[in-house]
């Protein structure tokens, strides 16, 4: 390496991509036992993802079953199970969006 002559340190380097690597899995491991909901029709139902995506959990409340509409039921079911999804999308990007620049913005890195 020359001193001052701009050519970076490749231990430096690899150092950092290490620890970018280790935050990274940390916030996965984190992700994966943050829980965030979504609900529909007014919260009579409502669905819980982990921030992987993973449905952990869904409460209907009995207002909302209709035994002729079967429908209408799996319409709530539908949109709360997206919302959930989409609040867990959010959390990733809040969460991982920052690490996945920086580790995607090191060249001859696979990630």
């Amino acid at each position: 390496m020359i001193p001052g002559g701009g050519q970076p340190n490749m231990q430096e380097i690899l150092q950092q991509a290490q620890k970018m690597q280790q935050d990274f899995a940390a916030a996965q491991e984190e992700l994966a036992a943050t829980e965030v909901e979504g609900q529909s029709g007014g919260g009579l139902v409502r669905a819980t993802v982990n921030g992987s995506g993973e449905l952990r959990g869904l409460v209907i409340d009995p207002k909302a079953v209709d035994p002729e509409d079967t429908e209408t039921l799996a319409d709530l079911v539908l949109a709360a199970v997206h919302a959930a999804n989409e609040n867990a999308r959010r959390l990733q990007q809040e969460k991982l969006g920052p690490l996945a620049e920086g580790l995607g913005g090191m060249p001859g890195l696979p990630f």
